[in-house]
């Protein structure tokens, strides 16, 4: 199969279309959470998400925005964000997000949006909390999202092996357990504002990472004339 692996959409369309557009013909997509918050389209995201065969888990902004959980721990940018998406969402789109789990096994593959010690609010960008997911980790490989990082860790014979791989990077799936964070289709923090993915090839066993330019100037149009956040708009011009 040829999977998208996708996360951290945070309601960004023209991000994700232009990430599915250069995805091509896939078999599925697999979202790792957040497939709302932040940004001006969370409803059509979730749509666009639909037309494709999809697994999806669940992240801090689509429970945040759904009332599973509060966002006393948000941000205030995020806060603000997350209490208008809410005001977006149809009552589909609201039983949808809220019924997403926080884990979820696929073959071979686990999906958590932080990390196996914390699915919703761990960002997994160190390898001491690396080791301790891998203690969690029951599959070869896991993928994660949440540090909007392009991101592996490889669970090598005698320590832990990190890398942050670049656009068109190859990641062979061994017998290695391995962690994996395709970095934010939405609002990347790694200083590059092009949207981060991965393509998985369970056939050929390997993971490419992908970066795609798209057009933010329009999302941060869309984002202004709502009123969301300045900072959240800017942010996307900047990568971080």
């Amino acid at each position: 199969m040829r999977i998208a692996v996708v996360a951290d959409v945070h309601a960004n369309l023209e991000a994700f279309q232009a990430v599915l557009a250069h995805a091509g013909d896939v078999d599925e997509v697999w979202s790792l959470g957040d497939i709302v918050g932040y940004g001006s389209d969370p409803s059509a995201c979730i749509s666009l998400l639909h037309t494709y065969p999809q697994v999806s888990i669940a992240g801090n902004h689509d429970y945040a925005a759904t009332g599973v959980i509060g966002t006393e721990d948000f941000n205030p940018y995020a806060a603000e964000a997350a209490r208008w998406t809410a005001t977006q969402l149809s009552l589909e789109d609201q039983l949808w997000l809220s019924n997403l789990s926080a884990v979820h096994i696929e073959g071979e593959f686990t999906l958590a949006h932080g990390s196996l010690n914390d699915p919703i609010w761990e960002y997994l960008v160190s390898p001491d909390r690396a080791r301790t997911h891998l203690e969690h980790q029951g599959t070869p490989y896991c993928l994660v999202g949440h540090s909007h990082l392009p991101h592996v860790y490889t669970d090598g014979q005698t320590r832990l092996l990190e890398s942050k791989p670049g656009d068109g990077e190859e990641i062979e799936l061994g017998s290695r357990r391995v962690i994996i964070n395709p970095g934010s289709v939405g609002q990347p923090r790694d200083g590059d504002p092009r949207a981060a993915y991965c393509l998985l090839d369970t056939n050929q066993k390997h993971v490419t990472f992908h970066r795609v330019a798209y057009d933010f100037e329009m999302t941060q149009a869309k984002m202004r004339s709502i009123g969301l956040p300045e900072y959240l708009a800017q942010r996307l011009q900047e990568g971080h």
